[in-house]
């Protein structure tokens, strides 16, 4: 299952860091960026956290908040989130429900191995609940940025 553009976004309920908890319904009538990210504390996903957390101020100036998800455990996910002192929401989908809802359980291939994992992917989702915008395969340098070019057009609108 794919989303696409336009279509309302798949319901959501998922344990976060600091003992937080992320939910569509929290979100009503405020628009949020959902981030797909492959694993806690590796290099890519790093770099990810950190600049999303660079643009928090931006984006929260313009009211978008954010929340990274990925299947790992909450206690590797806590330990990330305290390493790099991320003050947005990490979310756990240790069953992958979201992750498969959102179309981010995608079939990788890696020195001639397939495999399945999270595709790189983030979700501008509009105050109505419905899917702004979509990047998938996401490649890490500009991408913040990207994201928050299209959230301000987004907060214009």
């Amino acid at each position: 299952m794919s989303v696409t553009e336009g279509d309302k976004a798949p319901s959501f309920d998922m344990p976060a860091s600091s003992g937080r908890r992320v939910s569509l319904a929290g979100f009503k009538g405020r628009p949020f960026v959902l981030y797909f990210y492959p694993k806690a504390d590796t290099p890519g996903c790093t770099k990810e956290a950190c600049a999303f957390q660079e643009a928090l101020p931006q984006l929260g100036h313009i009211g978008i908040e954010v929340v990274g998800v990925s299947k790992d455990k909450m206690s590797a996910i806590e330990k990330f989130a305290a390493k790099y002192d991320l003050k947005f929401p990490l979310a756990s989908n240790e069953d992958g429900t979201v992750v498969e809802a959102y179309g981010a359980w995608v079939e990788k291939s890696m020195y001639g191995r397939k495999y399945m994992g999270i595709d790189r992917s983030t979700f501008l989702i509009d105050a109505a609940g419905r899917i702004a915008r979509i990047w998938r395969g996401v490649k890490v340098p500009g991408h913040a940025k990207a994201v928050m070019d299209a959230a301000s057009a987004l907060a214009r609108s």
